[in-house]
């Protein structure tokens, strides 16, 4: 479907329309998720480049491009390239929404899970705390988005050897999680094995 719309798109608009570029950053999605990394850092990279020339390099879509192409280079293990996109994406979010959207917010979790993954446990902690403070007050402590912080914070801490802290955020995560999707869901089962 997405092969059509784009071909649709590209005779009837031109290469470089907007809704083109969206569409090929749709395909980049679905080709990450289909784990096609190759082709999906390629339909992504076109359609940054095309947002940047038509919207320019601080507006939120290109931004969403920049944050997924973060995302890919994450999968990839390109982590440099990551930490470089992510903290694009979050200075450009920072500026065109505020420190607390949502975009702003999920970038800073990003950043966390980037952190951690290269064993900068610190910056990793700095971001999740940042990130679970903004959607407390945004959503709620029982927001599932919150949960899945606070079980990146279980899972910092245990790295840290934190392990009462630790054992509080698994045991907040999994309490909310079974409330808002059951004990048998499998984010809730991912919790209990954490």
């Amino acid at each position: 479907m997405y092969q059509r719309a784009l071909q649709g798109f590209e005779k009837a608009w031109g290469s470089d329309h907007t809704s083109t570029l969206d569409t090929v950053n749709n395909l980049g999605s679905l080709y990450k998720s289909q784990g096609k990394l190759d082709e999906a850092e390629k339909m992504y990279q076109r359609a940054l480049q095309g947002k940047e020339k038509a919207w320019g390099l601080d507006h939120t879509s290109t931004l969403s491009t920049v944050n997924n192409l973060g995302l890919l280079y994450a999968d990839q293990g390109k982590l440099d390239e990551a930490e470089k996109m992510y903290q694009r994406a979050l200075q450009g979010y920072e500026k065109a929404w505020g420190p607390d959207h949502t975009s702003t917010l999920n970038t800073v979790n990003n950043l966390g899970l980037l952190y951690a993954s290269q064993g900068k446990l610190d910056e990793a902690e700095k971001m999740y705390q940042r990130a679970l403070q903004g959607k407390e007050k945004a959503w709620g402590i029982d927001h599932t988005s919150t949960l899945d912080t606070v079980n990146n914070l279980g899972i910092l801490y245990n790295s840290q050897g934190k392990l009462d802290e630790a054992e509080k955020m698994y045991q907040r995560a999994m309490q909310g999680k079974e409330k808002a999707w059951g004990p048998d869901h499998t984010s809730t089962l991912a919790t209990v094995t954490t």
